[in-house]
Formats: structure tokens, C-alpha cells, sequence
């Protein structure tokens, strides 16, 4: 969580301008000392004495009693440190991405291999698996979708995309015969979709009906060097060896397994998922934009330029009183 430990000035160089501002408040205040020629002949009881107004003390502006801050008084001086705070930048948290409510992409990974071919799940795995992907792009229209297909060798079919309907129309084309390399190399895919998904991050489902025995070693390196979550989308019946083969792929790749169902369950259940995942946020560094607060000091700065302004209002309310001017209302006529 961003806090105030990572408060600074988006603009610091502006500070050097506090040890000026201190001296100008300095000078302005002395200008405006109408007896600032006598203080230096004269003593200052005396002078006090002598001073229309009551008392005036050295610094006092304008031979007012220095109770309030004034136009050269500590209003003035705190007005200008704070404006040059506020030009300065101060911040603590960085802006909000522009692309933090965008959709997170996933990448499809597709088994081709031959035994995607078996009939067992009517009319094939291979067409079960290419209306699971129908289905999964129809949910997720619009929103980010790649396609990778692989057997023994993986190849990228589709970077993500908004353009779902492409994905599907790829995936219905997709089959051992036109794999140039016969196998189950699951290992490369998952690598093959991660750099696609690139530090934006994203998560990946894996629609297969096996999983390579003894690859456990492989798969526990990928996850290692990969954080993008996998989730496996089992194109193969429960209580087979396919099954428990796929068991233990997704316990070594920490990712979850999901049952292969006639209706659209499983799909649904893999879209909640994928839709839950995180995107990646880049640490606060070199390239973060820093959100600007100095404007929280402008309220601050407007009550410090008015307080000229009522002690303006409060002198000539003690002048009014001390001469008998009625303050309002017309005058009375006398008889």
C-alpha cells in the first residue's frame, strides 16, 4: 500500500526559494514600518507613548498594535511559504493507470496432439475442445484473448486480442494434422503464452486431455520464472489415468483443474476466474506518475490572503467607534 512513507516533491527545487521568501517578508516588513526612521533616535517607551493608535512595537505595520497578522505581518509570510509548498509539488501516492478498469487478458492454450483425435467425449476431444473455446470467446466478446496451440512443438496462433470471434473462427481450424510436430509439450506452451501476455500479466487456460508423465521438474521451473495464474480445463473423463495425470500437472503448476461439464458451467466457471485476476501494477519507481496534491494548499492559501481583509474591516470598525460615526443606518438630523 502506497503511504506517506513516500512523500516528496514532485518539484523540489522550488524549496530553495523558502530561505528568499523569509528574507523579501523580512524586507517587506521593515518597509512598511512608518517609524522605522525614529526608532533609531528615539526610546521605544517613549515612542510607544507618543504614538497615535496605542502601543507600537518594532515590526509592527503601519502603526497598528500588531495583534493580527497583516498585509507585512506573519499572514503574509505564511501565505508565501505555502504557496511555494504548493509549487512545489508535494505527493505521496501515484495516479491511477489509465488502464486499471481494462478487461485482463487471457491466453487459451489448445492441445493438437493425436489423442485430442479419441472419440470417448462424442463427437471428439478435439470438437469438444474447439465449442469450449466458441463458447469461451462469445463470453468474453470484446475483451483481451490470444490462442496458442501445441503437441510437440508450441506455436503462437493469436496474441491477445479484442476481436474474439477471430480466436474462435482460429481455434475451429485447429488439429493434429496440421501440427508439425507430434508430442505433449505442455512446458513450452505455458512459456510461449506468458511472453505473449508480456509484463502486463494475464492468466492462461489450458484446454487438454493429458498432461506428460515425469514433467513435474519442468513445471515447477516454469512456475518460478512465470506468476501469470494457469488454469487447466480437463478435455478428459474423471477416474482415468488422463485424469490423475492432469492432477498432478496442476498441483505442480499451482493451477486449478476444472472438469469438463455439457453445458456452459465450466466455461462460466473459467471466465469468473480469469476475470478475477490482477493486473499487473508496475512499482513505484523511476517511471511512476505521481499524483498532485499541492492543490490541497489553495483553501489554505485563500485563508491567509483574506486575513488582510478583516483587519482591514477591524480598524475601520475602531475608528468608527472611537470618532461616534454610526457603522450604518442613516444620519439623524438635528432640530
Amino acid at each position: 500500500m502506497i503511504g506517506l512513507e513516500h512523500f516528496h516533491f514532485l518539484r523540489p527545487p522550488w524549496l530553495l526559494l523558502l530561505p528568499v521568501v523569509g528574507w523579501l517578508w523580512w524586507r517587506v516588513r521593515r518597509q512598511q514600518d512608518p517609524l522605522r526612521g525614529w526608532r533609531g533616535w528615539m526610546d521605544g517607551d517613549l515612542l510607544a507613548a507618543m504614538t497615535v493608535g496605542g502601543q507600537c512595537r518594532q515590526g509592527d505595520p503601519v502603526g497598528q498594535t500588531g495583534q493580527g497578522l497583516g498585509t507585512g505581518g506573519f499572514g503574509l509570510l505564511a501565505a508565501w511559504l505555502t504557496a511555494v509548498v504548493a509549487i512545489a509539488g508535494p505527493t505521496w501516492r501515484p495516479e491511477p493507470s489509465p488502464f486499471a478498469d481494462d478487461p485482463v487478458p487471457v491466453m487459451l492454450v489448445l492441445h493438437a496432439g493425436e489423442s485430442m483425435n479419441q472419440s470417448d467425449l462424442a463427437p471428439s476431444r478435439m470438437e469438444r475442445a474447439r465449442l469450449k473455446i466458441a463458447d469461451f470467446a462469445a463470453e468474453r466478446r470484446g475483451q483481451p484473448l490470444g490462442l496458442v496451440a501445441y503437441a510437440g512443438s508450441a506455436h503462437l496462433v493469436l496474441p491477445p486480442t479484442r476481436d474474439t470471434a477471430v480466436v474462435s473462427a482460429m481455434a475451429a481450424e485447429l488439429g493434429p494434422a496440421i501440427m508439425p510436430l507430434a508430442g505433449n509439450d505442455l512446458a513450452a506452451a505455458l512459456r510461449l503464452a506468458a511472453r505473449a501476455l508480456g509484463e502486463a500479466g494475464g492468466s492462461i487456460v489450458v484446454l487438454t486431455d493429458t498432461a506428460p508423465t515425469e514433467n513435474e521438474s519442468a513445471w515447477r521451473a516454469y512456475r518460478g520464472e512465470y506468476d501469470w495464474p494457469v488454469h487447466l480445463l480437463a478435455v478428459a473423463r474423471p477416474d482415468t489415468p488422463e485424469w490423475d495425470g492432469l492432477s498432478s500437472a496442476a498441483a505442480a503448476l499451482g493451477a486449478s483443474l476444472t472438469r469438463l461439464t455439457p453445458d456452459a458451467a465450466d466455461v462460466l466457471s473459467l471466465v469468473r476466474r480469469t476475470a478475477e485476476t490482477p493486473v499487473a501494477v508496475t512499482a513505484a519507481g523511476e517511471d511512476t506518475r505521481w499524483e498532485e496534491a499541492g492543490w490541497w494548499l489553495v483553501p489554505l492559501l485563500a485563508v491567509f490572503a483574506l486575513l488582510p481583509f478583516r483587519r482591514v474591516l477591524d480598524a475601520e470598525t475602531r475608528n468608527d467607534a472611537s470618532s461616534g460615526t454610526p457603522s450604518d443606518g442613516p444620519a439623524r438630523e438635528e432640530t
